[in-house]
This record gives C-alpha cells, structure tokens and sequence, in this order.
C-alpha cells in the first residue's frame, strides 16, 4: 500500500532523528509470523530497544508510533 510505505518512511525519519533505527522484517511469505513487523535498534550499541532480539514478538507501525509517543 503506498499509504503504508509513506507511513513507514516518516516513522523512519523520526526515529533516526533520534539517533535509531527501524528494521522490518526480511519474511516475504504473507502467511509467516513475523511478516511485515518491524523493531527498532541502537545502531551505536547494536541493541534492539523495542520488540524482540528476533522478530516473533515485534511491533505493527502502530506499536512503532505508540512507542515514539512515548
């Protein structure tokens, strides 16, 4: 969805801004777990800040907005 895309990329740019990162999930099977999540990481400390060190429990773009909210 290009809304999506657009979505992603502002998300992105708000959180480099504050010095992370955000990964999505490599998964190209729509029917896998971990499709489409993302997690934000340090990339100074190489540590995943938000969601897990693998993506089996990660965030929705929601989680990833509820979570700059915060």
């Amino acid at each position: 969805m290009p809304g999506e895309k657009v979505r992603e990329n502002r998300l992105r740019r708000m959180l480099a801004r504050r010095g992370f990162l955000l990964q999505k999930s490599r998964r190209r099977d729509p029917r896998a777990l971990d499709y489409g999540l993302y997690r934000i990481v340090d990339p100074e400390r190489k540590l995943v800040v938000a969601g897990s060190g693998r993506f089996e429990r990660e965030m929705t773009l929601d989680d990833v907005e509820a979570w700059l909210k915060d």
